[in-house]
């Protein structure tokens, strides 16, 4: 009987593997034929989510099924080609692969006597991000969440290492009482910089904020004196502009006063790859520590963000913890460069993307997205809309007239559905930002989206 009741088991896991195939497959083929944002009538159902803990079990088809039927509709649809928001990449084909791998694989990439797989693949892709980004093969780093992470991981690295200089062991004391760190800053400052500055102890009423130009960058002229211990935080890739710092210029300022500069990169350092964008980041090499995301224009599942860090031992005395029954073994070791312990093997994914694209893969999806970008900013000028921002990478914002009317219209944008784009405030204005970051994202999306904005607008009054 035994047997039989383990051979139905195994009977419905195949049978509900294969339904589950399915309709991830059909979800997959039909995005780019649905709305981009969920209608209401697709929200409403959600409120069957809400009910007490059931105390019965439920077949685990049945679940599935439900939660396809109320779920899938209420998706927004940034595996798509029209989704323009929050800088969310898509999917491309072989990391969406490797995440149903992945998942029924379900390895603890803790420890390597855990996953020697998982270990292994970490180590690769941490050299591969690397050689493609041209930083130091030297580095250390970790596989976490997103770039606010690794913001954090980077900054807590650094502050190790900063309070070292001074003799405290920040580990064993802590900060209270300890030598301070002056933390410098541009004006247009990243969210997760502030974040995680203020998870790492170091509070955002305390930042030296230097002034910025026209496009958002840092000026070098402006930069305060500096010393050994100084964090100096630069950006690749405004959030709203997608201007880059002066990084060689404020690096070389730095490294004559031995301060550790660190970089916001999260999704600008990937222009790197591409040959006709790389001069972009010239200097960002000469940095300390970098964090940057795989989710955003490599077009990774979500999460998947990286911390790179150029003092090895710094990162690893941050981050390192000790039991009796956790037993390093004599190659590296993915928790001990990362604030996670327990974490799902995020480099199976990131793997299989860039085994797939390759640099030139990598280096055509970055050159075809700032094409479209190029595009939209062309269209919507030749409407009489005003583009607000040198169009340098993915990232246009735009104008459609005061405030009440361009928020109007950005709100009458995201209820029409044929693409999604976000609201930001640049330099004290409202105005919409698009961040083209797909590999789905086609001309035929380019002229369509294009043609709804220009519509709406028109039809807004603007």
């Amino acid at each position: 009987m035994a047997t039989q009741s383990v051979a139905t088991e195994l009977s419905k896991r195949d049978d509900l593997l294969q339904q589950a195939a399915e309709i991830a497959r059909r979800y997959a083929l039909d995005i780019g034929d649905r709305r981009v944002a969920p209608a209401g009538k697709d929200l409403d159902p959600l409120k069957k989510f809400h009910e007490p803990f059931p105390s019965m079990s439920s077949e685990p088809l049945q679940v599935l099924r439900t939660l396809d039927e109320i779920g899938s509709p209420a998706t927004m649809a940034t595996t798509g080609g029209r989704y323009f928001g929050f800088v969310n990449g898509g999917t491309v084909p072989a990391s969406l692969a490797a995440n149903w791998l992945a998942g029924t694989w379900d390895q603890n990439s803790a420890l390597r006597i855990m996953s020697p797989v998982a270990a292994e693949l970490e180590e690769v892709v941490l050299g591969w991000v690397c050689e493609a980004l041209g930083l130091p093969a030297n580095c250390e780093g970790g596989l976490v969440t997103c770039a606010t992470t690794a913001n954090f991981t980077a900054l807590v690295a650094a502050r190790h290492a900063l309070l070292a200089r001074a003799g405290w062991n920040v580990a064993d004391d802590g900060m209270f009482g300890a030598p301070l760190i002056e933390v410098i800053v541009g004006e247009e400052v990243h969210a997760s910089i502030l974040k995680a500055l203020s998870l790492a102890g170091f509070g955002k009423k305390r930042l030296t904020r230097v002034e910025i130009d026209a496009q958002g960058r840092m000026r070098a002229d402006k930069l305060p004196r500096m010393s050994n211990r100084t964090i100096v935080c630069i950006q690749a890739g405004n959030v709203n502009s997608g201007a880059f710092d002066p990084a060689a210029e404020i690096c070389a300022r730095a490294q004559e006063q031995n301060a550790w500069v660190h970089v916001d990169g999260a999704f600008g350092l990937w222009a790197a790859v591409s040959p006709k964008y790389r001069h972009l980041t010239n200097g960002f090499e000469q940095a300390d520590s970098w964090a940057t995301d795989a989710h955003k224009w490599p077009n990774v599942n979500y999460d998947s963000g990286i911390v790179l860090v150029k003092d090895g031992m710094a990162l690893r005395s941050a981050m390192t913890m000790t039991a009796a029954y956790l037993e390093a073994g004599a190659r590296r070791e993915p928790m001990f460069h990362t604030p996670e312990s327990s974490r799902r093997a995020r480099g199976v994914e990131l793997w299989a993307a860039l085994k797939s694209l390759g640099r030139d893969g990598l280096s055509s999806l970055i050159e075809r997205t700032c094409d479209h970008a190029q595009r939209f900013a062309e269209g919507f000028r030749k409407a009489g809309f005003a583009v607000l921002n040198d169009v340098v990478i993915n990232q246009v914002l735009v104008s459609f007239g005061g405030a009440e009317i361009t928020q109007k219209v950005i709100r009458a944008i995201q209820e029409d559905g044929t693409c999604w784009c976000g609201g930001t405030v640049w330099q004290g204005k409202p105005a919409m930002r698009l961040s083209v970051s797909s590999w789905a994202t086609t001309e035929a999306d380019v002229h369509r989206s294009l043609e709804a904005i220009v519509r709406i607008a028109r039809g807004s009054g603007a």
